[in-house]
């Protein structure tokens, strides 16, 4: 975070591939050369974390475990895990195609226990049993009540009765095992991308949550560390109140943390979780990063965010913590919204880089931090993030007036007479004092709001955006390398 750099935003659901989602196979590394070749040396992705029917990454049914929607079948039987006659029954349409591949990879260990495969995997097992074992208990009791919510599950297994867990551990043995070999393919294949990225010259950065889904494994397990009643229901959940994005505010529904019990046991649960991350990502960028310095606490009653309060959080304490049992962490501060002065204070005490996006600019206020004459070295300029329309598709949207106000910002009669929009965004953010200029793929592909991520507040259409190679020109790379030797950031 030092040197002058560019980096590509571009979650690996959205890659091209055979499989139902965009995953760990031929074209995750392919995009890599394609990164490397154009000169960036950040990819960033968001959490890669299993999640629920929505496919949202920021609502996660664990803190620590992987999505195995991302696994690639092919490179289990490149890795002989799988032979292609094992396949020949699938059909890679089923919704449980993934989950079967393994099923049958995880027979063929448990037959040939004291192989290298098998001794790996019991290696994998030892190494991540801080989590694995209460993850893998969950998923299986889970299954076992037909994906119910764990707070109308029986009292005994809602409770974590030890004697009924041990019973249902010992009946289901089997069962529990396997969602542990899932997280073991998971994370070797996951292991080898970051590699052949980091040979590259390509750091990984990952996206955090502050927040973690009340249907997770680790809420079930911690019960003590979040906000609720004696039945396992939330009594306040998180958000953030009216802004730019929704008048009533966004209510994400996730438990918030009894931050006294965590700083009691001296945060023993994030430095877990952080312990995770690290082994995930080179650098972390952590999402609602004010919400270490105070959380909007809203009434579960409550179907909106706006009747909600702030509450004070000991996010100083916390950072303390985990700087010192990690010394050579790098984090990212995602500090957009409603900025105080005690959240710049705690960003800067520790010097974490933040946030500026250049959508935010141009509100003719020259105070305004996104402005790119306001912008700081320790920062990261974005043209865009995976909650805002692309660049083209915000451009498309403002009036004539705002428009011309962009131009005359940006001077593009001068600079830019022959590029469209959305160059002179990317060319500006390029030339920008951040050290680091980090782009959606959406944005350098030109393309425009029928390709958007996500748009906060809602609940329908979100996640699905995937490209193909057809549409990146060949001449991309090159276009974009002479960008960053122009612009110092290679």
């Amino acid at each position: 975070m030092s040197k002058r750099q560019a980096g590509v935003l571009c979650h690996i659901t959205s890659l091209p591939g055979d499989q139902k989602f965009g995953d760990f196979g031929q074209d995750a590394y392919k995009f890599v050369d394609f990164l490397s070749n154009s000169g960036f040396s950040m990819w960033q992705i968001l959490p890669l974390g299993p999640t629920h029917s929505d496919n949202s990454p920021y609502l996660s049914l664990s803190a620590h475990a992987g999505n195995t929607n991302l696994i690639n079948i092919n490179w289990l039987c490149g890795n002989g895990w799988l032979e292609q006659s094992d396949l020949e029954h699938l059909s890679i349409g089923d919704p449980d195609y993934i989950k079967k591949c393994l099923c049958i990879a995880y027979s063929k260990v448990v037959e040939n226990h004291d192989n290298d495969k098998a001794i790996k995997f019991y290696q994998f097992i030892k190494k991540h049993e801080y989590w694995l074992t209460t993850f893998s208990l969950f998923m299986a009791l889970r299954e076992h009540f037909e994906h119910k919510p764990w707070a109308s599950w029986p009292i005994e297994y809602r409770d974590r009765d030890p004697y009924t867990l041990e019973a249902f551990s010992e009946k289901h043995h089997s069962s529990i095992k396997e969602f542990q070999f899932q997280q073991f393919i998971f994370f070797s294949q996951w292991q080898e991308l970051n590699e052949y990225a980091n040979n590259k010259g390509i750091s990984i950065l990952g996206d955090m949550p502050i927040f973690v889904s009340l249907e997770s494994a680790e809420v079930w397990a911690n019960r003590n560390y979040f906000t609720l009643d004696e039945s396992g229901e939330p009594e306040f959940v998180a958000g953030v109140p009216p802004d730019y994005f929704s008048e009533t505010g966004q209510r994400w529904g996730n438990p918030l943390y009894r931050w006294s019990n965590l700083e009691k046991d001296g945060f023993s649960w994030w430095v877990d979780r952080i312990k995770t991350q690290c082994e995930l990502y080179d650098a972390i960028r952590i999402d609602h990063f004010l919400g270490l310095v105070r959380h909007w606490e809203i009434p579960s009653s409550e179907p909106t965010a706006i009747n909600g309060r702030w509450v004070p959080v000991p996010g100083k304490h916390l950072l303390q913590i985990l700087t010192q049992v990690f010394p050579n962490i790098h984090f990212i501060a995602e500090d957009l919204g409603t900025v105080t002065p005690e959240i710049l204070a705690l960003r800067d005490e520790f010097s974490l880089p933040g946030m500026v996006v250049m959508q935010f600019a141009f509100d003719g206020s020259q105070d305004n931090p996104h402005l790119p004459k306001n912008h700081t070295q320790n920062s990261v300029v974005y043209s865009a993030t995976h909650d805002n329309d692309t660049t083209l598709g915000w451009h498309d949207s403002l009036s004539n007036e705002t428009k011309d106000y962009i131009n005359e910002c940006l001077d593009t009669e001068q600079k830019y007479e022959n590029e469209e929009m959305p160059w002179p965004i990317i060319h500006t953010a390029l030339e920008s004092q951040a050290n680091l200029a980090m782009f959606p793929m959406q944005d350098i592909m030109g393309l425009d709001g029928k390709h958007r991520m996500n748009t906060p507040g809602t609940t329908e259409n979100n996640w699905q955006w995937r490209f193909n190679w057809k549409q990146v020109d060949k001449n991309l790379p090159v276009k974009l390398n002479n960008l960053l030797i122009s612009s110092k950031r290679l």
